[in-house]
């Protein structure tokens, strides 16, 4: 685990039965990492975490923005297909 590490940003996202925490920490030696983590609100106790270095952030965003853009693709379709049964 990292030691003496420095957080330099933290936000707390509630959404519905889980909340997401996303903070930004400096190592004592200076490297920079995200932890993401999930927390249910049913179950307290169970976590799960993500940990994210400096020099991976590049690639995870574009894969986040791709699934991103796979999401709301895939929604509007759906929406699509709803309307067009009502018509």
């Amino acid at each position: 685990m990292i030691q003496d590490r420095k957080e330099i940003f933290s936000e707390r996202i509630a959404a519905g039965i889980r909340t997401y925490y996303f903070d930004v920490k400096i190592s004592s030696d200076g490297t920079r990492y995200l932890t993401i983590d999930e927390v249910r609100d049913s179950q307290r106790s169970t976590k799960h975490r993500v940990m994210v270095f400096q020099e991976n952030i590049e690639k995870i965003m574009e894969a986040l923005h791709g699934a991103n853009r796979a999401m709301i693709k895939d929604a509007a379709s759906e929406s699509d297909k709803e309307y067009n049964k009502e018509s």
